[in-house]
């Protein structure tokens, strides 16, 4: 199945469904904070609001959480698969209805991507804080197999996104090559695949200039400018991974609280985003999207 970081194989679904699984490593990022005020522009998250609204159903099943959406006039089913350390409920914007639910930026923005081209979307949590083989596999297919027959979604296309999988079905690897051992490990899975007869492609991720609005525009509730000072290069973008910069000191110094409004996580998610070394993003739904739905015929 999946985490970040490690490489697991995904679980095997009922054949009649399509299936296109990408494999997503990426980033991690830093700065130094400077709190300027600023308008709220130029958000990703503006070209939906006519489009969708977020308004997920949660159940448990046997235990297991899950948390999904239907669309109007659904044209495939897509399985969004957490990486470590998450769960389900990241995936889903916060609010009065659901305010156990998380919306980290680059996952709830893959989610509105998928909303707007009417994919069906379901979120399930792992037992643990990693996906397990084997037996939780199984315990995945079933929940599947079981949420599209309950919903009446059999006839649709079944896809499936998450981080760092991989598999026999069409595969597309989104990936960040600064991490030079994953990317030799992705072209080595790829010349495998192709040689069963598997069709496979690749999105390479590159790192991202830090610009003063670069977080204010993906994080919700987060109206700062950012200053790399001391933290990007002469051309904005990171030294060195934001694992090791000490941007969390340069926040205490800010007077602002991040924990306090949850906005810890979403700071750390778009900051690995910006170093592009291994995270989640969303940058590339489009050409996901894409792939997705040329391998849904």
């Amino acid at each position: 199945m999946l985490n970040r970081g490690t490489k697991l194989k995904a679980w095997h679904v009922p054949q009649k469904y399509p299936i296109v699984v990408p494999d997503m490593f990426l980033v991690s990022v830093s700065v130094a904070l400077v709190l300027l005020f600023r308008k709220n522009d130029a958000k990703p998250w503006n070209r939906f609001v006519s489009l969708v609204q977020f308004d997920p159903r949660r159940e448990f099943r046997n235990g297991t959480d899950l948390i999904w959406q239907i669309p109007d006039s659904p044209k495939a089913v897509l399985f969004l698969a957490h990486g470590y350390g998450l769960r389900a409920v990241d995936f889903w914007e916060r609010s009065i209805e659901r305010p156990e639910c998380v919306g980290l930026p680059e996952d709830r923005l893959l989610v509105l991507h998928a909303l707007a081209r009417k994919f069906a979307v379901l979120t399930i949590s792992s037992a643990g804080k990693c996906w397990t083989f084997e037996k939780e596999r199984l315990v995945v297919e079933d929940i599947i197999t079981w949420w599209v027959k309950k919903h009446n979604l059999g006839k649709l296309p079944l896809v499936a996104l998450g981080a760092s999988s991989e598999d026999y079905p069409p595969t597309l690897f989104v990936h960040m090559p600064k991490d030079t051992s994953r990317k030799w490990k992705i072209t080595n899975f790829m010349g495998v695949l192709r040689s069963k007869g598997v069709d496979v492609a690749e999105i390479e991720c590159m790192e991202l200039p830090l610009s003063p609005t670069f977080l204010s525009d993906r994080i919700r509730g987060f109206d700062q400018t950012v200053s790399g000072r001391g933290f990007v290069d002469e051309n904005g973008y990171m030294k060195q991974d934001g694992r090791v910069t000490p941007w969390k000191d340069a926040l205490r110094d800010s007077k602002i609280n991040l924990l306090e409004k949850d906005l810890m996580h979403p700071v750390d998610e778009d900051l690995n985003l910006a170093f592009a070394y291994h995270e989640m993003t969303s940058l590339q739904s489009d050409e996901i999207f894409k792939w997705f739905e040329s391998h849904m015929n």
